[in-house]
């Protein structure tokens, strides 16, 4: 099945396998032949600009119903996100329809991706995407496969120490985030299903309710982990702005108060996602979103 995978996933796959995801992106058209014929789907287009961890086609079902075919390497972590749906059962999510886990394959609800919670005045936005979230926190599931949080931040601290060492501009910021890490993580309040990854992009317009997310990369842990990707939503609008750090600072108390978190534990998260994400970014070479990262931590 010819294709042309979008440019965003192809940037992406180079930011993060070694060989570029030259070996995944070979073995697609097979992937994808299998999952279509499987299931009698019927084709429309490939999603562009779709998503940066995953191949995503807009396809019918034998009997004529719209739906998605998702399809992820195994570095995405498809198990997971399969785990964490089924639990959700719609509520809060995009509702899994089939899966084959191992292959990476995902059937999918069809939602609307023209439509994002994004596309809402800013206030709106957050309080849609804050909605969904609440809707998101339950209970994991006994005996569950998810990361926690715990484990994932611990990972993502080495490659931050690492950069402290290659950056001395950016240790001191680094060393704080590391240290927020530490004391949040002595005395977490609760432990949830997350969305892992939430920012207003990935909550789409649905039929049978008005927002859905989608795309999650599930963690267990504490609420304000979640929440702290969102504080960060539209940073470049932030950073452009002339006050820009007390936006920021309005936001996390308004976002804390709005889901009846603690406001300094969001502000900590927040502090350790953006460095970390800065951080990330500086060393796959994105140098202008690695700055707009670390500047947006500094006001925190």
């Amino acid at each position: 099945m010819a294709f042309e995978p979008p440019r965003r996933l192809v940037r992406a796959l180079g930011e993060t396998h070694r060989d570029g995801g030259a070996e995944w992106l070979a073995t697609l058209p097979g992937l994808i032949r299998q999952a279509v014929d499987l299931r009698g789907l019927t084709v429309e287009r490939v999603q562009a600009p779709g998503g940066r961890s995953s191949l995503v086609l807009l396809v019918r079902q034998a009997d004529g119903a719209p739906a998605v075919l998702k399809l992820a390497p195994p570095r995405a972590r498809p198990e997971s996100e399969r785990a964490a749906l089924v639990h959700w059962n719609g509520s809060g999510a995009v509702r899994l329809l089939d899966a084959d886990a191992e292959q990476g394959v995902l059937l999918l609800e069809r939602l609307h991706p023209e439509m994002s919670v994004r596309s809402l005045p800013e206030a709106k936005a957050l309080l849609e995407a804050a909605g969904t979230l609440r809707r998101l926190w339950v209970e994991p599931p006994a005996w569950h496969p998810f990361e926690t949080v715990a484990g994932r931040t611990g990972r993502q601290a080495e490659a931050m120490r690492e950069g402290a060492r290659t950056d001395p501009e950016a240790a001191p910021l680094i060393e704080a985030a590391l240290a927020a890490r530490e004391q949040l993580l002595a005395a977490p309040p609760e432990e949830r299903l997350l969305h892992g990854t939430l920012r207003q992009s990935k909550i789409l317009a649905g039929e049978r309710m008005p927002w859905l997310a989608v795309g999650p990369d599930p963690v267990v842990g504490e609420c304000a982990f979640d929440l702290a990707r969102l504080v960060r939503d539209r940073v470049e609008d932030l950073i452009a702005a002339p006050s820009g750090a007390s936006i920021t600072r309005r936001r996390v108390k308004r976002l804390a108060e709005s889901l009846d978190l603690d406001q300094e534990r969001l502000r900590g998260w927040t502090l350790f996602r953006a460095v970390e994400s800065g951080v990330r970014a500086r060393r796959v070479g994105r140098t202008q979103d690695a700055e707009l990262l670390l500047e947006f931590a500094t006001w925190l």
